[in-house]
């Protein structure tokens, strides 16, 4: 007999319903990886650490012992790897073994015990831009044009709430909520987790003026930040991380804003530094900002950067006036 297996309308096979189940424990801890920039950082990471140990099948990985942990790492030390760099191969790798040891598919985590290197510094490696910088980006779009109207949005959107990329590419209109009589950004975050961030009043005027251009406001499921082009005109879907990083690059170019590493995360960067800056609290910045551990918003906190509060400038080395001359 043909025995199945049926849930919500949907049939698997005895077959099936047992392929499904045996899925290894490592192609399942994969899966788990929502964001999709951590799944390609941590793919690529895994696929060196087997094949610098030799591993070709996930079952393999339960011969690994911390040798062979410490020699990858001696090699990553080796070819002058940054410690960041190395310190994210390692979490990927342990982040693995955590993994098995859960589904009891290894008796131990190799990487337990594996020194990281550790932080040079405090100060996040994502350039910021300055305050002159960032009013300039606000202004840039042409407000007689759709695409001018929309990115004058996006960037105040970004600048001022601090959002990721693909929080920004995943909002839709429905996301403009009002709560306790103040416009709030629905964000979905990583892991699934929503946030509520207040609505900047820049903001809300940028985003009201594209969608009166734009038309679609009342399509409360679609996208709120849409493509432009002609043959893009009228679709429900949103932007993607790929345009928005182009439209930052172009108006950058623009304005003669040269540095290589700005992209969408330095406005992210931009908007923590200037929020830190003005007074705000650490705690609700991390908050604000989505932050699962407060030691990564401070990664953000450069006030103790700032030259112009420097004690270099309060150095005095001029003569002192002796008031009672003789």
């Amino acid at each position: 007999m043909n025995e199945s297996i049926t849930t919500s309308g949907t049939v698997l096979t005895t077959l099936q319903f047992h392929q499904l189940a045996d899925v290894p424990p490592a192609i399942a801890w994969f899966a788990n990886l929502d964001n999709p920039q951590t799944r390609r950082a941590y793919e690529a990471d895994l696929r060196e650490f087997m094949a610098f140990t030799g591993v070709a099948a996930p079952a393999q990985l339960r011969d690994v012992t911390r040798g062979h942990v410490l020699a990858w790492r001696r090699d990553l030390e080796r070819r002058a790897l940054a410690g960041s760099t190395i310190r994210r191969k390692l979490a990927a790798l342990s982040s693995l073994f955590d993994s098995l040891c859960e589904a009891q598919a290894v008796v131990g985590n190799p990487v337990d015990g594996v020194r990281r290197p550790r932080a040079t510094t405090t100060e996040g490696v994502t350039p910021a831009l300055g305050d002159d910088q960032a009013r300039a980006l606000l202004e840039a779009g042409d407000p007689s044009t759709l695409a001018g109207l929309r990115d004058r949005a996006i960037l105040a959107t970004l600048l001022y709430h601090g959002l990721r990329r693909a929080e920004l590419c995943a909002l839709r209109v429905a996301d403009l909520q009002r709560r306790r009589g103040v416009d709030n950004l629905q964000v979905h975050g990583k892991g699934d987790k929503l946030r509520y961030v207040p609505l900047h009043p820049e903001a809300a005027a940028a985003i009201a003026a594209y969608l009166r251009m734009a038309g679609h406001g009342g399509d409360r499921q679609g996208a709120l930040f849409r493509p432009t082009s002609n043959n893009t005109r009228g679709r429900t879907q949103g932007i993607t991380p790929d345009g928005v990083y182009r439209l930052l690059r172009r108006y950058l170019s623009v304005l003669n804003i040269t540095d290589d590493n700005l992209g969408p995360h330095a406005l992210r960067a931009t908007a923590a530094t200037n929020a830190l800056e003005n007074g705000a609290d650490i705690a609700q910045v991390q908050a604000w900002l989505g932050h699962a551990s407060i030691a990564t918003t401070r990664v953000y906190d450069r006030r103790q950067m700032r030259r112009a509060d420097s004690p270099t400038f309060s150095v005095n080395f001029a003569p002192a006036v002796n008031a009672a001359r003789s």
